[in-house]
């Protein structure tokens, strides 16, 4: 039987939080115009990465309001080791395969000098008047590397805040509903959680057609597709940990296939060859579909 009251009261204490800061995004010039703090950070970085933890906010909230208590908190280090190891690497391997897919159908788009970082490396030498002493092959090299192995442990952190409210919450407290329904509710409701953002400017810019409604259709796709992947992890390990561990290491490898667009190439974020897009995504896309509509082994329905 769901627990009505405890997913509206956590959906609302969620959304206001982080909507409230999307709104004081919107209100202090909004992802383009935000005022810069110091050396090129803006206002809105910090203000994002807080509005990432309005879920974690809603569970202790509702939890602390309802005296539901903390038994079943699903933040352990549990569960077997094969879905954390998967949740590490698996969202790289899948990234690839969105880069691959988006080149062979715009191959016109492909330059594998990395012409970005190059760009890059040579505003810095006019910047300082000092040679780069490292070819963009190389340091582009070091990003991928460091986005496979360093970067998804730290991201972890902020993605906790999200993941600890969605798969460590909304998730569980949906179960009855059966694995697909509670699965595709959670990740659409996860979409529109973030949809003001996406109004303004972040993932797909303003430059697409039919914006912003395609991008919030876009963003729908894309958390149904993920997450499918994180919240199998958090069956098969009763915990939101893995589900965070997998959130970081897609938001460490989701813009890799960037390295490689040719000068002059202009892309639609929709398609990609960001992994949010359709086309860079299609590696989460066929995943993230399968694993919907395959219950976990040993599902049952909360209550059966």
């Amino acid at each position: 039987m769901l627990d009505r009251r405890r997913i509206t009261l956590f959906l609302v204490f969620t959304f206001g939080f982080s909507w409230a800061i999307a709104l004081a995004i919107w209100a202090t010039g909004g992802l383009a115009d935000s005022r810069e703090l110091v050396g090129g950070l803006t206002l809105a970085l910090p203000l994002l990465t807080v509005s990432m933890f309005g879920p974690a906010f809603g569970v202790f909230l509702t939890r602390w309001i309802t005296k539901e208590g903390w038994e079943d908190h699903r933040a352990r280090f549990n569960g077997p080791a094969w879905p954390w190891v998967a949740m590490l690497f698996g969202p790289t391997v899948l990234s690839v395969v969105g880069i691959v897919a988006y080149f062979v159908v715009f191959p016109d788009q492909f330059d594998a000098s990395m012409p970005i970082l190059a760009e890059q490396l040579q505003a810095a030498e006019d910047l300082t008047g000092e040679a780069v002493p490292i070819p963009a092959q190389l340091l582009g090299i070091i990003q991928i590397i460091a986005a496979v192995t360093i970067a998804p442990l730290i991201n972890a952190i902020p993605a906790f805040g999200e993941e600890f409210g969605w798969r460590g919450y909304l998730q569980w407290k949906l179960r009855p509903l059966g694995w697909m329904k509670a699965l595709l509710l959670v990740n659409v409701i996860w979409s529109v959680w973030h949809w003001p953002i996406i109004a303004m400017g972040h993932n797909y810019g303003f430059d697409y057609p039919g914006a912003p409604w395609t991008g919030f259709l876009a963003m729908t796709v894309f958390t149904v597709s993920i997450g499918g992947l994180l919240g199998w992890s958090a069956e098969r390990t009763g915990s939101a940990l893995p589900a965070a561990l997998g959130h970081g290491a897609i938001n460490a490898t989701a813009s890799l296939g960037a390295l490689f667009l040719a000068t002059g190439a202009e892309p639609s974020s929709l398609l990609g060859p960001f992994a949010t897009g359709l086309g860079g995504g299609v590696g989460f896309i066929v995943d993230g579909a399968w694993l919907t509509l395959r219950a976990p082994r040993g599902f049952e329905v909360a209550g059966t």
